[in-house]
């Protein structure tokens, strides 16, 4: 116990510390917000990679797996091809335009603020839920460990995210993320090995796992098949986990941040093959908790890696504790930098025109302010599938990612189309998930009404009533309808020919 309490106390007074040194570099907005467009291939993988590799794709895919099987696996397939899709797709557009936040693509082809203010909406739920996971889990395993109140234990970690990220910006995050890649998957993988270690090799461990499923009463085949969960489970966890990334603000940021736009689909294919590796070493942890605990013991989600970890002895309990935190510092810091910039230059009225120094400022303030709100909400969470929650996020982002591919890749697209398509899919995948919530209990099948009808419908479509399939198929149809509709008025404007030559032209600089 004194090891793991030593470990925690000098991981997160170490990056507490870098963070106050790396300030030193972010003299400007362009320095916190983008780097200053100083990063090399691996800098930039680093810090990509470590936006993947958080909660959901340690904790959250273990604890998926200890319920459900090796289904939850594909989270590792869909980690490597939603990065690839960004480097290979939007990395180098978003260079060239040198975005602070990814809204701003609305603003420089359409001159349309309300395009932008809605695409922050979307992207902001999904950061606002990796706002509050990263605490919620940093706070658990303090006081699992340590015994202090989980409000104070939330607080700490809250507390050392948003000062490093207000401290460090987005440059600060990279160099540390090549750290917290290092030690997540070393250490991870250490723990893993010397839990099987522990329980007698890889064979005992399967076995003691069929043994814990036939005492649960769960079907061994299907939880230990890759395609257990259902292929239309699959697909809706591949659309949300892996369509919304172009849309995914923090990318533009690290797009921005290259030293040169050549090394942007080698670091986001890198960084791809990287974040892979976690959920693979997490869902082997999954199989030898559920193994060593079986399904009854109520360890799950965020408890798993550290118990197994610190009962298979203090030394391998200090490693995982490390690497645990460096995941979820490694996603916290940079979320938290994306919400910020998002909010000032999204929704800050007159930030187009604030100064260098005043727009820094701006961004520093409301990173504390967001990390504080982020983390009083998570002290009062009860988050059950850490997973689960993240991937409703995802899918709340999809909408505007369908958009701007629309509007890179199909130039006819309207401003009227893009706008309605985000909002319709987004307020149809939100509507989508509240009627699933409320009637989806059996409570709902005796009520009558709309609630027995939602019910009888959620049984008829099984896994088809996921909300991702609202949130992906409405922007999807909408957007092109609407444009044939509505076509764009200033197809041949300024803002569309300074916007295209911009996309052609390596290296563009944009004032935004």
């Amino acid at each position: 116990m004194l090891v793991s309490v030593i470990v925690i106390v000098a991981y997160l007074a170490f990056f507490t510390l870098a963070g106050v040194y790396l300030n030193r570099s972010n003299k400007s907005d362009s320095d916190w917000a983008n780097g200053g467009g100083t990063m090399g291939v691996w800098l930039l993988a680093a810090g990509v990679a470590g936006t993947r590799i958080g909660g959901a794709g340690t904790y959250g895919v273990a604890g998926d797996v200890m319920q459900t099987g090796l289904g939850n696996l594909w989270y590792g397939v869909n980690s490597f091809t939603a990065l690839a899709l960004v480097g290979l797709f939007f990395a180098i557009p978003y260079r060239r335009l040198r975005l602070s936040s990814v809204g701003q693509v609305f603003d420089l082809r359409f001159g349309s603020r309300r395009c932008q203010s809605l695409t922050s909406l979307c992207v902001q739920t999904e950061y606002l839920v990796v706002n509050i996971i990263e605490p919620f889990v940093i706070g658990s395993i303090i006081t699992g460990v340590t015994g202090l109140p989980f409000g104070i234990s939330v607080f700490i970690g809250g507390f050392v995210i948003l000062f490093f990220t207000a401290t460090g910006g987005l440059k600060g995050t990279a160099i540390t993320n090549l750290v917290h890649c290092g030690i997540v998957i070393i250490g991870l993988s250490i723990v893993a090995l010397f839990a099987m270690q522990d329980m007698g090799g890889w064979a005992a461990t399967v076995e003691r796992a069929d043994v814990a499923l036939d005492a649960a009463g769960m079907d061994k085949a299907t939880w230990w098949s890759v395609t257990g969960i259902g292929w239309v489970t699959i697909i809706a966890l591949s659309l949300s986990a892996t369509l919304h990334t172009p849309a995914a603000s923090v990318y533009a940021n690290y797009a921005a941040s290259a030293k040169s736009e050549k090394s942007l689909i080698p670091a986001f294919l890198l960084a791809g093959l990287l974040a892979a590796l976690m959920p693979f070493i997490a869902g082997v942890i999954g199989v030898e908790t559920f193994a060593k605990y079986g399904a009854e013991s109520g360890i799950s989600s965020y408890r798993n890696i550290t118990q197994l970890a610190i009962d298979t002895g203090p030394i391998i309990g200090g490693i995982a504790l490390a690497a645990v935190l460096a995941a979820l510092i490694s996603s916290g810091a940079p979320m938290l930098l994306g919400s910020a910039t998002m909010f000032v230059n999204d929704w800050v009225p007159g930030s187009k025109q604030f100064s260098k120094e005043k727009r820094l400022k701006a961004y520093k303030l409301t990173a504390v302010i967001y990390g504080l709100v982020a983390t009083t909400i998570a002290w009062q969470a009860n988050i059950s599938s850490v997973l689960q929650l993240l991937l409703l996020g995802f899918a709340m982002v999809v909408p505007p990612a369908i958009a701007i591919t629309f509007m890179f890749y199909w130039r006819k697209t309207s401003e009227k189309a893009a706008f309605y398509g985000i909002l319709l899919g987004y307020g149809g995948g939100l509507l989508h998930w509240t009627l699933n919530t409320l009637f989806d209990g059996s409570e709902s099948a005796a009520a009558g009404g709309f609630a027995e009808y939602w019910y009888g419908l959620l049984q008829s479509l099984g896994e088809w009533g996921d909300p991702t399939f609202s949130a992906t198929l409405i922007p999807l149809f909408a957007i092109p309808i609407l444009t044939m509709i509505f076509p764009d008025d200033h197809e041949n404007s300024e803002y569309a020919k300074s916007f295209y030559k911009a996309l052609k032209t390596p290296d563009r600089t944009v004032n935004v």
